[in-house]
C-alpha cells in the first residue's frame, strides 16, 4: 500500500485537491485508491504524532491508525492532505527557511507508516506571493517577528525538498508550482491519485471555476465539449486563454508590505524561477510542469 501525503504548502490549494478527489472516491475506491474524511485523519495523525515524539510506531499503532482512517481491509493508495500537516502558516518561515520543521516533521510523519510506502505532495508558491499571504494568516502584527530573522531573498524551495529527501530519502517527492496549477490540473490530480490516463474526473473543472468565476467555467466547458483537446498541451493553451480572459482579476495580488517595492518584488520572483529550475535534477523528486 502507498500513503500519499499532500503537505501544502500553505495557500495553494484551499482543499481543492481533496474536494475533487472526495467527489470521485467511489470510482476510484473500485481501483482502491482511498480518500478518507480529513475528519478522519487530520486530527488523528497530529496526536499520534505527539505521543509517539518521532519514535517509530509500533505495529499495533500504525493497525490501529489506518483502521481508524479508512473502513476497507485493504488499499493500493490512501491520500492524506492537509496544508498543515509540516506546520501551522505562522511556523512556515524561521532560521531562513521554508518550513525549519520539516525536516523531523516529514520523519514523524514518515514512521506513522513504516510498514507502508510514502510519497509525499507539495505544491511551491512565489516567495513574493506567498510571504504575504502566510504572514496574514498568521495574524502576527509585526513583520519582522514573523520572517524570525529570515532574509526573504534567501530562501529557497529547494532547500525545503532537498531536506525532505535527506531526512526520508525513500519517499519520493512529487513536486509543482502553484502558478502552474490551473493549467496542470488534471495531471496533478492523476498524478496524487495514480489513475490511468483513461480516467476521468468527474468536476474536473470545478478548481477553475474558483478562479473565473461560474460564467467562465460554464462557457470553457462548452468549448471543450464542442473542441475536444487532443493533446494536453493543446489542452493547456485553450485553458490559459480562458483564464486570460476570464480569470485575470482573481489570479492578482495586490502586494503591501514594509520596503516591498515593484523592483524587490520582481527580484524575489527571479530567484524563484532559477531555484525551481533546480528541481528536475533533483534525484527521487518528480518536478512537473505544463
Amino acid at each position: 500500500m502507498e500513503i500519499v501525503l499532500h503537505v501544502g504548502a500553505h495557500s495553494t490549494d484551499e482543499d481543492n485537491l481533496l474536494k475533487c478527489l472526495y467527489k470521485n472516491k467511489g470510482q476510484l475506491g473500485k481501483s482502491g485508491i482511498i480518500v478518507p474524511e480529513p475528519s478522519r485523519y487530520r486530527p488523528a495523525i497530529r496526536e499520534t504524532m505527539q505521543a509517539l515524539d518521532g519514535d517509530i510506531a509500533p505495529i499495533e499503532t500504525q493497525e490501529a491508525l489506518i483502521d481508524s482512517i479508512m473502513d476497507e481491509d485493504h488499499a493500493e493508495r490512501v491520500i492524506l492532505s492537509h496544508e498543515s500537516f509540516l506546520c501551522v502558516p505562522g511556523r512556515s518561515i524561521g532560521k531562513g527557511e521554508f518550513y525549519p520543521t520539516a525536516s523531523f516533521k516529514a520523519s514523524r510523519l514518515r514512521n506513522l507508516f513504516s510498514r507502508e510506502n510514502v510519497r509525499f505532495c507539495i505544491a511551491l508558491r512565489n516567495p513574493a506571493t506567498f510571504i504575504p499571504t502566510v504572514f496574514d494568516r498568521a495574524k502576527d502584527p509585526n513583520f519582522e517577528s514573523f520572517l524570525d530573522g529570515t532574509d526573504p531573498m534567501d530562501l529557497r524551495w529547494s532547500g525545503l525538498v532537498t531536506r525532505l529527501r535527506t531526512m526520508v530519502p525513500d519517499a519520493p517527492i512529487t513536486v509543482w508550482c502553484n502558478e502552474d496549477t490551473p493549467l496542470l490540473w488534471p495531471q496533478i490530480l492523476k498524478a496524487v491519485a495514480g489513475t490511468d490516463d483513461e480516467f476521468r474526473f468527474d468536476g474536473v473543472n470545478d478548481f477553475l471555476g474558483t478562479i473565473m468565476g461560474r460564467g467562465g467555467q460554464n462557457r470553457l466547458e462548452s468549448y471543450l465539449a464542442a473542441h475536444p483537446p487532443q493533446t494536453e498541451s493543446q489542452r493547456e493553451r485553450i485553458i490559459a486563454a480562458f483564464l486570460d480572459k476570464f480569470g485575470g482579476d482573481a489570479l492578482e495580488q495586490e502586494i503591501d508590505l514594509p520596503g516591498w517595492t515593484e523592483a524587490y518584488v520582481n527580484q524575489l520572483s527571479e530567484l524563484y524561477e532559477r531555484d525551481v529550475d533546480l528541481l528536475d535534477a533533483m534525484p527521487g523528486v518528480t518536478f512537473m510542469t505544463p
